[in-house]
């Protein structure tokens, strides 16, 4: 009992670990208020909650599938990146990336992408689809993925089950997003307007530049204190 305990420990702490930055991930990913953002927001303003979730739940099939590709990717030269200097490296990198990211988020105004749609509401499917389809035809989401890879040393790919509860850890975390944005969205709708949209996308890139500065200074930090 004593000898395994420890071990049962360790194994149940580093597994919560990867399913926190899982979700961590899944929530950037999907945060920043781009045209599938909003193509949500204003399907469940005009359709209703449903349409918004089953919207974001295509965007999240898509993030699985970029984070795969970047996962698999990753793993391929798994023995560079786990090098201490290196490491150290990347970390720094993924920083400065979501730095830019976070800025570009904040200066953007996402209400130049609104689109029209028709009247008529659709099925869940093609709402579904076309949340899918918005998101999988921007493939500089993988230089994102690469970012948040590196600084949260996401690649484990000597553990099968790690892998898999690390990747659906990252649609969790997207569908929460998606979730928690419909439901706000929902109970304000009529208050929130488009100036509402532009205040939630600058402010969800203030968090992501400040995450960002806070990562690098830890990740220089450790360094100075070896």
């Amino acid at each position: 009992m004593d000898l395994t305990f420890p071990n049962i420990w360790i194994e149940f702490s580093s597994t919560l670990q990867l399913v926190l930055k899982g979700l961590i991930v899944g929530i950037i990913i999907s945060a920043p208020m781009g045209p599938v953002g909003i193509l949500c927001i204003q399907r469940t303003m005009k359709k209703g909650r449903i349409f918004g979730i089953v919207t974001g739940a295509g965007a999240a099939l898509s993030d699985f599938i970029y984070a795969l590709m970047t996962g698999l990717g990753m793993s391929f030269v798994i023995d560079f990146i786990e090098r201490g200097q290196t490491l150290f490296w990347l970390k720094l990198m993924g920083s400065i990336m979501l730095l830019i990211f976070g800025i570009h988020t904040y200066l953007q105004d996402p209400r130049k992408g609104m689109r029209t749609e028709m009247k008529r509401k659709g099925t869940l499917f093609y709402n579904f689809i076309s949340g899918f389809g918005l998101t999988i035809s921007n493939p500089l989401i993988v230089f994102l993925f690469i970012a948040l890879f590196n600084m949260f040393t996401f690649v484990i790919p000597a553990n099968l089950l790690g892998q898999a509860i690390g990747y659906l850890s990252i649609i969790a975390g997207a569908m929460l997003w998606w979730l928690g944005l419909t439901y706000v969205i929902a109970k304000m709708k009529d208050n929130f307007g488009l100036r509402g949209i532009l205040y939630l996308n600058r402010s969800i890139g203030s968090i992501v530049i400040c995450s960002s500065i806070v990562y690098a200074i830890m990740t220089l930090w450790n360094l100075w204190v070896r």
